[in-house]
């Protein structure tokens, strides 16, 4: 699980990040002529001149390697200059430099910042946008100060204010990156304390941080205008995410006039579907009042309700008379509730009451019906702080939706038509609310756009919309099975099954299997040029530098009972390799050149280039033969990677794994390849002892992300080289070779002899192997898999009997008693 992981999490980072975004790769380190050459270039860049390395400024320097990424986004370039290698004469011979990070900014230094105030990403991020941004976001203390901003706004900007505890917070670092994106279009301002509190009704041993939003470009339009901007606070826990939506709410119309009754005016939509809505009614006679009323409750009501006032002149108006309002509350968008109120405070009073019942649950009366949407307000606060990265980056970056020119977009009602008209149709299945579907999106259409004037067809099918064609159901026959699973892409041919894409989610990897597949699988080889161009060429030039795998079947003749088995088992490979058939005479005349009988399969390794190939009998089935063929090309010591590790994994065996470091020099190179040699006569001597184990390595410079996995492993990160057992099939322990002993074959072979005997103890166990729910709430599957009462177990007659006569009983009890049990014993009916 926990490579699984690491590949989710380097398909995210692949993928454009979010908020807090980690970078794999080392920190850039200049030389003194590149930072010249950047400064002189008017680049904003944030540097460190690196001195002597202590354990503090060490975890400074992973922290700035993970801000890297963060601040690139924003046009930053970040990283450091060892001045032990190359003497920056301004900032490499002052002590006062070995504690202070600089910010460059149009040639020249901008800002310095003690490193004691940058000590995260956090910090990092927020302080150095906050030292871009100080022209644009002001800082106010008093209300004075607060006053003379409003004055300066009105008419012109809305203000967003936010309070921070402390600068260098998640909290600030969400303001921060809010303002480098509105900062043209409001007015930021950030307080930390002092009296302007008051005047904002916050207490200032308040922990939690606040938003409010001054409306003062409309200001003289609003009821009741008076010097100050009337102001909406944000009710959700501040983050980047619960801002920018606060935001656009704030955009929604005061007041909506509608002329259809509203059970059939329209739920809210994106981005406003989490918001209630609140409906007035007017009559013709009073229209103007009415609408006056209308706005000012709807003032009143902003960031807590949508208000639409519904005029009564219309006759599709069906709401009787008695009814003077009526609300909609969300997830609840097809149910409208209708009230007869005397006084329009009442409307308010159902919304603000929210936090008071929030606070003091034993009030329940007058709102029971609802406190269900106030606990969905309480777990949206949540989801606010727990959403994973990848939907997180989605959601910022959801209205910069890719351009989709260069892919066909199939519905139900083109997609047999555009499938019958090409040759090679490659279908991706999304959907738009998926975050791994449209992350994946980026690299499909990146693909689609290299692919550009060739004989594939990209496609794509937005499976929210098309329900029927993702679930194969039409008049026409479909060539697919209901998918499943998001994202899915499937190469498609005319009169032919799907074929479906298992790689890796990046573009490189599917651009390869695409090229892979305009290959016939087998191709039919009838000349001895054909042959050699088979087992030597590049396919295709697009593939140039790129080795795939080979597999070729040799036949006396077409109608050999073999050929059929290998065709099968051919198709199934398309994509992943390359595969060939040789028959008759000319397969007769190869076999006897190079000393074989009739039938075989030969199966040619990427890896293995001076060695004759694997041998294979013809097997009785074609899932046998595909056994056979990736037994065949198995490394017998693979180099471990993000990529490859899923398909050894798949093989069920213990991992013996070698971790080994990057090499500095020669001789660093030549130790690591003498580990990897004492590696193979490892399994060379092992012989059959070692058919329960995969022999691999992996190297931490290529794979640093094998870094955090030998550390998960062990608890610590030993020294280099590290050889660990794990991933046993009889349990979770994980064993390590003993620490500075030097790693030799026959030592190694003892060590796992004594494993075997129980005579090692275990130097750490892998983790449990899932994903739990980040809270309580979320754990659907716990809720679904309630166990029975033990009554609901087999019974004797007589027991059925007597509950049957308990049963007669219980038809008295009230309504709510009976929906009580109702839910306990049968979850899944209200599921």
């Amino acid at each position: 699980m926990m490579w699984m992981c690491v590949a989710v999490f380097l398909l995210w980072l692949r993928s454009g990040g979010c908020t807090e975004k980690a970078n794999t790769s080392e920190l850039i380190e200049y030389t003194a002529a590149d930072f010249y050459e950047k400064l002189h270039s008017g680049k904003m860049m944030f540097i460190y001149f690196e001195h002597q390395v202590s354990p503090t400024i060490s975890l400074f320097l992973l922290e700035l390697e993970k801000s890297a990424d963060a601040l690139q986004d924003y046009g930053v370039l970040v990283g450091k200059v060892n001045c032990d290698k190359q003497l920056v004469q301004a900032y490499c011979t002052q002590e006062r430099e070995r504690h202070t990070a600089f910010l460059f900014r149009g040639g020249k230094e901008f800002l310095g910042f003690d490193l004691d105030t940058v000590f995260d990403v956090n910090s990092i991020v927020s302080e150095v946008l906050f030292a871009i941004l100080r022209e644009e976001v002001k800082y106010v203390h008093t209300d004075t100060d607060l006053l003379a901003m409003e004055k300066a706004a009105r008419g012109k900007k809305d203000i967003v204010l936010g309070y921070v505890r402390s600068l260098g917070t998640q909290e600030h670092r969400s303001m921060m990156e809010t303002a480098y994106v509105y900062g043209s279009k409001y007015q930021f301002i950030l307080i930390t304390g002092g009296p302007v509190l008051k005047h904002l009704g916050v207490d200032e041993s308040s922990p939690s941080s606040q938003v409010w939003f001054l409306h003062c470009r409309v200001h003289s339009k609003l009821p009741l205008s008076s010097e100050r901007c009337p102001l909406t606070r944000m009710r959700k826990p501040l983050s980047t995410l619960s801002l920018h939506s606060f935001l656009q709410l704030m955009e929604a119309p005061v007041v909506s006039e509608v002329y259809d009754d509203p059970s059939s005016v329209q739920p809210p939509q994106f981005p406003y579907q989490q918001t209630p809505q609140v409906f007035l009614f007017s009559r013709p006679a009073t229209k103007q009042q009415d609408l006056d009323t209308a706005t000012a409750l709807a003032w009143r009501l902003r960031g807590l309700a949508l208000l639409l006032l519904v005029h009564r002149q219309s006759p599709a108006v069906k709401t009787p008379d008695e009814y003077n309002a009526a609300y909609r509350l969300p997830e609840k968008s097809s149910e409208v509730k209708y009230l007869t109120l005397n006084d329009h405070d009442e409307v308010l009073e159902l919304f603000t009451n929210q936090e008071k019942e929030e606070e003091d649950e034993e009030d329940d009366e007058g709102w029971l019906e609802d406190e269900e949407w106030l606990e969905d307000e309480e777990v949206d606060s949540h989801f606010a702080k727990l959403d994973d990265e990848i939907a997180a980056s989605v959601y910022e970056n959801r209205g910069n939706f890719p351009d989709m020119d260069s892919i066909t977009q199939l519905t139900s009602d083109n997609f047999h038509t555009a499938v019958s008209q090409s040759s090679l149709m490659v279908a991706l299945f999304y959907l738009k609310w998926d975050a791994v579907s449209m992350a994946f999106l980026s690299s499909f259409i990146e693909v689609a756009e290299r692919l550009e004037g060739s004989e594939v067809q990209m496609s794509a099918v937005d499976c929210g919309e098309w329900t029927d064609l993702c679930a194969a159901q039409s008049s026409l026959p479909i060539p697919f099975q209901p998918i499943t699973a998001f994202p899915c892409v499937l190469l498609l041919r005319p009169k032919e099954p799907a074929q479906l894409y298992r790689g890796m989610l990046g573009s490189e990897a599917l651009h390869r299997f695409i090229l892979l597949s305009l290959q016939a699988s087998p191709v039919l080889l009838s000349t001895k040029e054909e042959v050699t161009w088979f087992l030597q060429e590049v396919p295709r030039p697009e593939l140039a530098g790129y080795h795939p795998d080979r597999v070729m079947g040799l036949f006396k003749t077409q109608l050999h009972t073999g050929v059929s088995l290998f065709t099968e088992a051919a198709k199934s490979l398309r994509g992943e390799m390359l595969t060939g058939l040789l028959t008759n005479g000319l397969a007769e005349k190869w076999a006897a050149e190079h000393s074989m009988e009739l039938p075989a399969v030969l199966v040619f390794p990427s890896w293995r280039t001076h060695t004759p190939p694997s041998t294979l009998p013809v097997s009785t089935s074609s899932e046998e033969l595909l056994t056979h063929i990736h037994s065949a090309l198995l490394h017998p010591l693979p180099e471990l990677t993000v990529e490859n590790l899923p398909s050894f994994l798949s093989l069920g065996k213990a991992l013996l794994l070698l971790f080994v470091g990057e090499e500095e020099d020669e001789i660093g190179r030549k130790q690591n390849q003498a580990l990897v040699e004492e590696m193979r006569g490892v399994v060379e001597v092992g012989g059959g002892r070692m058919e329960q184990y995969l022999a691999c390595w992996i190297h931490l410079g290529r794979t640093p992300a094998g870094m955090s996995v030998l550390g998960s492993y062990l608890g610590t990160m030993p020294p280099l080289p590290a050889l660990v057992l794990t991933h046993l099939p009889s349990g979770d322990e994980i064993y390590q070779f003993p620490p500075n002993t030097p790693i030799v074959a026959s030592s190694v072979l003892q060590w796992l002899q004594r494993i075997q005997g129980g005579g090692v103890s275990a130097a750490g166990m892998l983790g449990e192997d899932s994903w739990p729910p980040a809270v309580e709430f979320l754990d659907f599957l716990k809720i679904m898999d309630i166990q029975e009462p033990d009554s609901a177990q087999q019974q004797t007659p007589e027991e059925e009997e007597e509950e049957e006569e308990e049963d007669s009983k219980e038809e008295d009890v009230d309504d709510s008693s009976s929906h009580s049990d109702t839910f306990h014993n049968n979850p899944h009916s209200e599921l």
